[in-house]
């Protein structure tokens, strides 16, 4: 028997977000799960939605996520985070470097991201938070329960851009 604190769960929040270079709209898409939730029914019902705009592919990443975490309202939560984005995990891991330059490049520049870096580091703070690269497009066969619930989040944010266009 497995054990499952639902007083304190561990969430897993899985993020994913497609844009269109030529006009710089996008939608974001996620789909938070507490581990008791896990194999639940539609799950795809649950799945949130936002288009954003003057956007950039890695800009939209960081902006679905800043979004899906800025929804959560509990605070010192182990959060498992489900992303395709590599920019998204070398944030955590580069941290401690752009916090010291302050948020500026080599040549003294403010970075082009910068405020939503701070709302990051903000946020991710509030809980536990690890992150977790996940392959996406993968084919069906080699897909495992975690990529079941990412193509959720994909094909979500993939449809409502496509819905935009038509």
């Amino acid at each position: 028997m497995i054990y499952v604190d639902r007083v304190k769960p561990t969430f897993f929040l899985f993020t994913d977000a497609s844009v269109n270079p030529q006009t710089n709209v996008g939608y974001g898409a996620y789909l938070l799960l507490a581990e008791y939730e896990l194999e639940a029914p539609h799950q795809e019902e649950r799945v949130r939605l936002k288009r954003f705009t003057k956007t950039t592919s890695s800009k939209l990443e960081l902006q679905t996520l800043l979004w899906a975490l800025s929804e959560i309202k509990f605070k010192k939560r182990k959060i498992i985070i489900f992303t395709d984005c590599q920019n998204l995990i070398s944030l955590q891991d580069r941290r401690e470097r752009i916090i010291k330059n302050n948020y500026m490049t080599k040549k003294n520049e403010l970075l082009r991201n910068h405020e939503l870096y701070k709302k990051f580091y903000t946020l991710v703070a509030r809980n536990e938070c690890d992150f977790v690269k996940v392959k996406g497009h993968k084919k069906t066969q080699e897909k495992d329960f975690v990529d079941n619930l990412f193509t959720l989040v994909d094909r979500a944010s993939r449809e409502a851009l496509r819905d935009s266009l038509d």
